[in-house]
């Protein structure tokens, strides 16, 4: 006890003191080894005495500004490792060249030239024998405690610069034990880096169990996106949780904490490398023009904010009805770069209200709009059907209309996968929304419509990536609604860009569609989620499983399969990921008399009637039996339904 009260007490000493102190002890060293090397030449233990006295001022003179200037007093002692030993070699290296010029090679008389050589060697083991006492004496109960309370077993995937500062950092930090590194140099396996052995990849399963450890911690900032997929699915089942080092500068300042790893990027989960944007696709409606955004508060919206900014825009007008998320993305804007605040507009507006679309395009007169504001959620559209079609057919009407008016020149529709034979009302307005641009763009060739169409992308407010990744925190259970149901997927970021891409390209009516790779079952994404994250699936198989999958049944107008063409005749365009349809749509003539009745019918609340019209208007829309009963039978006044009870 009162040996660790002792300990406690110097740690907790102002960081001046302690450096005073090692400064005190090297001085102390100093004079013990040049009264060493004068008994040890000398044959006598007598004290310095006479000319001999002259070493002391000359020695320290010389050895503690190199010290200072070599940083030893700026290492943490009871953390001191290999990099603080050379920092010591190479200053007393230095401090031995300039002892032996005065002292052996110049010489003073009375004292032995041999002193000049002793005292440097007696020097150098003095004070790394110091440092290494300080280590054990200091440091070893500190670890054992931080051992004992929050300390865990990582790996560092990476032996090369970042990985072995990243080791260095950790050690300071304290939190964390570095037990080994995995590379895929076969000249580093079996090597040891500050008595840290290197493993070669096919010995993770053996480092793992042996060495005990929790985490792998990735440090391979440089490789390519496919050796980094390959490296990440190599760490799956192994029952280790995968982070990401923090940035390269965070890791300099010499601290990193367990909070500062990150969980894997969502295009990490997602297991496909983006492709590199076309930075004149990308410039073409954009650069030095009036933008606008609609639904600039949602997750596609926001992210299109973000990236239109970057590619500097006259101005960039922000669209949308709800203040916080309007407030969110304007401050997240301005934080990151002020000097665009002044081109950054935040307005408020619903864009059903035709008035409030004509004055803002009047004021600000846009080029370009990306058309980002829908009801997106299914089963939320689906209890909401009245609602959910005016905002997102009516609304694109009216936004639409007053583009023509006021001469916008490129008109772009964020568009869904759903449209595509809906069983949803979600899905089936998002297609009426099309067929409304694909309509006009026939009547008004001035201005330029087109739609992009994909799927689902992952870490939006709806995504199950953020769903998952609380249930796994939580401790599971997982709760999927088949076992079969298969989707889409793409990043926020990779779909933003390839919507500005794809509305560069358009020439009038065009229906986009994404690439979106081969379609991933949602129950393989939750079991990639629970590996990474170090864990076990807990089912018959495995009945001591840490994370439980349930099954909670299709929600209504929920598809088991989404498809992303109509028909079956998509033709390539000059960008790798953006194909165009070639799909059948309705005459304005006729499609104006059919809005009109649909509007009718919702004013009227007739929600039967509402659904048998978008039947009309939408190839391939079939809402099951079910849905339809509960719609008739749950007629409300405000469009709405009571409940949707669950499958």
């Amino acid at each position: 006890m009162a040996r660790a009260y002792i300990i406690s007490v110097i740690l907790d000493l102002p960081r001046w003191v302690k450096r005073l102190s090692a400064l005190f002890v090297d001085s102390a060293l100093c004079v013990l080894t040049l009264w060493l090397a004068f008994s040890l030449r000398l044959d006598t233990w007598d004290i310095l005495q006479g000319v001999q006295l002259i070493t002391i001022p000359i020695s320290l003179a010389i050895a503690l500004p190199l010290f200072v200037v070599n940083g030893l007093y700026r290492a943490i002692f009871r953390y001191v490792g290999w990099a603080a030993f050379l920092a010591i070699i190479r200053a007393i290296a230095l401090y031995g060249l300039l002892f032996m010029l005065v002292f052996t090679f110049i010489s003073v008389p009375g004292i032995p030239r041999t002193v000049g050589i002793m005292q440097p060697l007696l020097l150098l083991l003095a004070i790394s024998i110091s440092r290494l006492v300080t280590r054990q004496v200091l440091g070893a109960p500190y670890r054992r405690e931080l051992i004992k309370n929050a300390q865990r077993n990582v790996l560092i995937y990476g032996a090369g610069t970042v990985g072995r500062q990243l080791a260095s950092a950790l050690v300071n930090g304290g939190q964390l034990t570095v037990c080994g590194y995995l590379d895929d140099d076969k000249n580093l396996h079996g090597s040891f880096i500050n008595g840290v052995r290197v493993y070669a990849p096919h010995e993770l399963k053996d480092a793992v169990a042996h060495l005990n450890v929790k985490t792998v911690l990735l440090a391979v900032p440089n490789i390519s996106a496919e050796r980094r997929m390959t490296i990440i699915e190599s760490l799956r089942g192994v029952g280790v949780a995968v982070r990401v080092v923090p940035n390269v500068s965070e890791i300099a300042q010499g601290r990193v904490h367990m909070a500062d790893f990150q969980e894997l990027a969502i295009d990490d989960l997602l297991g496909r490398p983006p492709v590199k944007p076309s930075e004149e696709l990308l410039k073409k409606n954009i650069k030095g023009k009036v933008v606008m955004v609609t639904g600039a508060g949602g997750s596609i919206g926001s992210e299109l904010c973000r990236q239109i900014l970057q590619i500097a825009p006259e101005r960039l007008i922000l669209f949308e009805q709800n203040e916080f998320t309007l407030y969110s993305i304007h401050a997240e804007l301005v934080r990151k770069d002020p000097s665009k605040e002044e081109i950054v507009v935040a307005l408020l507006g619903s864009v059903r209200d035709e008035k409030r679309m004509a004055d803002i395009m009047e004021s600000f007169k846009p080029h370009t709009i990306y058309h980002a504001a829908a009801y997106k959620h299914v089963p939320i559209v689906e209890q909401n059907p009245v609602e959910g079609i005016s905002n997102n057919v009516l609304g694109t009407l009216a936004t639409a209309r007053v583009a023509i008016e006021k001469n916008v020149e490129s008109f772009v529709l964020v568009s869904t996968d759903k449209a595509v034979r809906p069983t949803n009302i979600m899905g089936a307005s998002k297609r009426v929304a099309e067929l409304v641009l694909q309509a006009l763009a026939i009547e008004n060739p001035g201005i330029t419509f087109s739609m992009v169409r994909f799927g689902n992308v992952l870490g939006s407010s709806g995504s199950v990536v953020p769903l998952f990744r609380q249930q796994i925190a939580n401790g599971g259970p997982i709760t999927l609604t088949d076992p079969e149901m298969t989707r889409y997927f793409m990043t926020i970021p990779e779909a933003s860009q390839l919507v500005i891409q794809a509305g560069a390209m358009a020439t009038g009516g065009d229906v986009f569609v994404l690439d979106m790779g081969k379609p991933v079952k949602i129950i393989d994404l939750a079991r990639r989620m629970v590996e990474l994250s170090g864990m076990t699936i807990k089912d018959d198989s495995n009945p001591d499983g840490d994370i439980a999958f349930i099954m909670t049944g299709q929600r209504p107008g929920e598809k088991l399969y989404e498809e992303l063409l109509i028909g079956d005749n998509p033709a390539a365009t000059k960008h790798p990921r953006i194909m165009t349809a070639h799909e059948e749509f309705f005459s304005w003539v006729k499609l104006e008399s059919m809005l009109e009745r649909l509007k009718n019918t919702m004013d009227e609340n007739d929600i039967s009637g509402v659904r048998e019209l978008m039947s009309v208007m939408v190839s391939g829309y079939k809402p099951s039996a079910e849905i339809v009963d509960i719609l008739v039978a749950n007629k409300l006044e405000n469009g709405s339904l009571a409940q949707i009870p669950p499958k």
